[in-house]
């Protein structure tokens, strides 16, 4: 399934991929795969095995909407994922296979029979949201190859919508990425030359939150992705270059949305060899 690629390739191609569940990485049996997808709509598919070790997987904020398929031969399921706002338990069962969908930031499908809002920190089975879906649940629970259950979700998606934002939102949601969550309500005022209110409600109506709540996510996005992908990380810079008042700050708020300390986490990262289960296909 796939190739080997240098770690220094490897690290190129992760940072095209912009959200990160790094626990689902480190709960894998062996390898953990992943797809980049051709449409911008979808961030990338992923495939595992899960371990059978009693440890908890944790889900984290990443602003994104999950698929997640249990391929179990016996009891096969599917759930729809919103973002959750802090660290949460997910339940994978022990040398159950995987296969999962990964949109992009702030995207929506528009076949959900859900609103944004009623998405943010909820799941729901996937033949319970999505309309005329057994067939493809079938289909790809069936499957045991990752490559044709890419294939599969593809052709299922193909002509598919998502929902379109307001052009506030759009230009709002572009400058808490571009800042790395940094970015101030006035500084978005002065930007968009809207309201706090306005910005704030119409945000709300489009993805579910708040500004404010989108750019802690992507401040954990950030965080992460720079313990993983770096040898040494100097914390205390880090909070820094995230826009946090202080290191006390950021520590506490990295302990909520990932669920350990950026010290735990990074020994942790570097113990289970987290880029050395990846493969990319």
């Amino acid at each position: 399934m796939g190739y080997v690629m240098s770690k220094h390739a490897l690290v190129n191609r992760l940072a095209e991929i912009r959200s990160k569940q790094p626990w689902l990485v480190m709960s894998a049996a062996k390898n953990f795969y992943l797809s980049r997808s051709d449409n911008p709509a979808i961030s990338h598919y992923y495939s595992f095995e899960a371990n059978g070790s009693n440890e908890q997987a944790f889900a984290i904020p990443d602003g994104c909407v999950d698929i997640l398929f249990d391929c179990d031969s016996n009891q096969p399921t599917a759930e729809v994922f919103g973002t959750p706002m802090a660290a949460i338990d997910i339940e994978l069962k022990s040398h159950h296979r995987y296969f999962g969908v990964r949109f992009a930031f702030g995207i929506v499908p528009d076949f959900l029979r859900v609103s944004a809002e009623e998405l943010v920190e909820h799941h729901y089975q996937f033949i319970e949201v999505i309309p005329e879906s057994n067939q493809v649940f079938e289909s790809i629970v069936k499957q045991e190859n990752f490559t044709d259950q890419v294939a599969l979700f593809k052709q299922f998606y193909n002509g598919q919508e998502t929902r379109q934002h307001s052009s506030l939102t759009a230009q709002v949601v572009k400058t808490i990425s571009e800042t790395r969550g940094s970015v101030r309500v006035e500084e978005l005022e002065d930007l968009t030359g809207f309201s706090t209110r306005t910005i704030q409600r119409q945000f709300k109506a489009d993805l579910g939150m708040s500004p404010k709540a989108f750019s802690r996510i992507i401040r954990c996005q950030s965080a992460v992705y720079n313990i993983n992908h770096n040898d040494q990380v100097a914390f205390s810079e880090l909070a820094c270059d995230l826009g946090f008042s202080d290191q006390p700050h950021f520590l506490r708020e990295f302990k909520k949305l990932v669920n350990t300390t950026p010290m735990v986490y990074q020994s942790r990262v570097k113990e289970q060899s987290y880029l050395d289960r990846i493969r990319y296909v």
